[in-house]
């Protein structure tokens, strides 16, 4: 096989003057018998010809490619030079993969291939944008040419009467590129007002929850010491602490494209801090009591007057949790990273971020500040406080552990999970005639989660693996609801474009699902399996990328389509084609994704 060589452009019209002429006759190294090369090299413009026209808000490109030359997928670029003039991302259809000895595994086009761009902002009165093009192509005899430049006025038609935005304003536009939009221009201070309000909202979905009984066994392992003041400084700590881990990871994944958080989902790591939390929960049980060396002691008891007794190890406490208890991607954090890494502006994008970690952690400090006032004093109630901390932080170190253990054996943990609290609870026990109501309320709860801690055990025998509906396998083979769509696995680009070429006239739908991702098992369990969703999606090829591993072809699948990560869920014309607009990133409830199903061409 020969190596692809990389040709400076000065050098091609020596290798033509060597090997052709213009008028077909022999060149000079031909009349000496040193021919390089059978046939003649063409020149780039005659090899890929280039052709454009645009339409009100669409700009369409297309190459037509010669016999035994081809175009590489990944080298195509696109830019409008015109103030004013914003065109959408480069769409592309899915290339045939190659094994190029320069770029390995990589995508190439033969013969033809169109693109086209969404103008997304022109003034009304604007008849033309300027482009820049770049892209790359080789001939199959393995002569690379230099990557080629070219700058082209485009002729705009006027824009519909009586529209101010024409067609695309009748096109829906992805929510994460609606916010990326409002970044570039909005005010710096509104931008962070916009994304503290984002973080606020995103502190009430299940990303974020079990931040709260890791702040409050924080607090309550401080005992009765603990004063209003002292609570409100560690949860300051704690939720700083978070909060600029979080915009550190957006700045790495919007400029570099690094995923921090999916590298901290190792199994190791999972079983290392879930373990930590059951060491923390038994001690809270009053197994044992944590305590360290003397040496160890004395010196954190100097760095603790200095720097304030606890706050190191709440920020310690907030840093992990941003990177291993809560990696979820949503639309506000998404925007936040198309933006930054379109721009290259870590400044206003690092601050959105710290500002949506901010307004993430405000309900924290209420909550933990609240905790500090209540909190009984030294007795009985204390200890019952430190118990059901103790179990909360049990229920966090399994809803951990579900991203690496199977689903069955997680199952059974939370029904043990359940059960045992319930019996010292006196679920099983009767109550005294004259009973507290405290220990009444105590009984009922018991009740109640020895109940369900049943179910989810009948519903582990039955096949069930819903945590939240664990009979809902019996109401399926009943036949009373549908059964949950069937995907088809793909784990890398090259399988990707394969069941994309394999598809026949139908819409494709891509969810990006992980173990660790709380928000994918939301669509999985909640969205997907909603009868009517279930119904409208089997018309639909369904495809699912599982990057639980984040492995090499995974990080390549993502940053195919430019994302960090799960969860995300991604839409393909008949012809192969992906609708950016119709992009869906984080949890949609089920009625506003069957709507969103309905509207598909309307992204197109």
């Amino acid at each position: 096989m020969l190596t692809s060589l990389i040709v400076p452009g000065w050098f091609l019209p020596v290798i033509l003057a060597l090997t052709v002429t213009a008028a077909g006759a022999a060149g000079p190294l031909e009349k000496l018998g040193l021919s390089l090369f059978q046939d003649e090299l063409l020149p780039a413009d005659r090899a890929f010809q280039f052709q454009h026209q645009a339409g009100p808000t669409i700009l369409r490109l297309q190459w037509q490619i010669a016999e035994g030359y081809y175009l590489y997928r990944k080298q195509f670029q696109l830019k409008s030079l015109t103030p004013g003039v914003e065109l959408g991302p480069l769409q592309l259809p899915p290339g045939k993969p190659k094994q190029d000895p320069e770029f390995g595994t990589t995508e190439v086009y033969y013969h033809q291939v169109q693109a086209q761009a969404p103008i997304r902002e022109r003034p009304p009165q604007a008849s033309s944008v300027t482009i820049q093009v770049r892209y790359q192509g080789c001939a199959e005899r393995g002569i690379c040419y230099p990557p080629i430049v070219k700058t082209v006025n485009v002729a705009l038609p006027p824009l519909a009467a009586g529209s101010a935005a024409g067609e695309e304003a009748a096109k829906p536009v992805a929510e994460q590129d609606r916010i990326a939009r409002a970044i570039r221009t909005q005010s710096f201070w509104l931008t962070l007002a916009t994304f503290l309000g984002f973080g606020v909202l995103l502190a009430f979905t299940p990303c974020c929850f079990p931040m709260l009984p890791i702040l409050s066994g924080i607090i309550v392992g401080h005992g009765h010491r603990i004063t209003t003041a002292k609570a409100f400084f560690l949860s300051l700590a704690y939720v700083i602490a978070s909060a600029l881990t979080y915009a550190g990871f957006g700045l790495l994944a919007g400029l570099f494209g690094a995923n921090l958080q999916a590298a901290f989902q190792n199994p190791w790591v999972i079983a290392i801090f879930s373990g930590l939390f059951v060491i923390l929960a038994l001690s809270m049980f009053g197994l044992y009591e944590l305590q360290m060396p003397s040496s160890w002691q004395t010196r954190l008891t100097r760095l603790q007057s200095r720097h304030g007794g606890g706050m190191i190890h709440a920020a310690v406490m907030g840093i992990l949790s941003a990177l291993i208890v809560g990696p979820c991607v949503a639309a506000p954090l998404a925007g936040a990273l198309i933006y930054i890494g379109q721009t290259g502006d870590a400044g206003l994008g690092g601050a959105a971020l710290f500002a949506m970690g901010l307004g993430m952690g405000l309900p924290l400090i209420a909550v933990g500040t609240s905790a500090g006032k209540l909190l009984p004093k030294a007795g009985l109630w204390m200890n019952a406080v430190k118990a059901t901390f103790g179990v909360v932080l049990l229920g966090v170190a399994i809803w951990m552990l579900e991203r690496i253990l199977p689903t069955s054996v997680t199952l059974l943990l939370w029904a043990l999970w359940l059960i045992v609290p319930a019996i010292y609870l006196g679920a099983t026990s009767p109550l005294p005639e004259n009973a507290s109501h405290a220990r009444r309320l105590g009984k009922a709860l018991g009740v109640v989660m020895l109940t369900y801690g049943i179910l989810l055990l009948i519903g582990l025998a039955a096949g069930s693996r819903d945590v939240f509906q664990p009979l809902k396998m019996l109401a399926v083979r009943a036949g009373s609801q549908p059964a949950a769509p069937v995907f088809r696995p793909v784990s890398s680009v090259e399988e990707l474009n394969q069941a994309l070429n394999q598809n026949r006239n139908r819409w494709v739908m891509l969810d990006f699902y992980a173990d660790w991702c709380i928000s994918c098992k939301e669509l999985e369990h909640q969205t997907f399996t909603d009868p009517d969703v279930a119904r409208t999606l089997s018309g639909l090829l369904t495809l699912k990328a599982d990057v639980t591993a984040n492995d090499p072809p995974h990080q390549r699948l993502l940053r195919h389509f430019d994302l960090i990560g799960p969860p995300a869920v991604l839409f393909f014309s008949p012809q192969g084609q992906e609708c950016r607009a119709a992009r869906l990133i984080g949890y949609v409830p089920p009625a506003q994704f069957l709507a969103h199903l309905r509207h598909l061409e309307q992204y197109c």
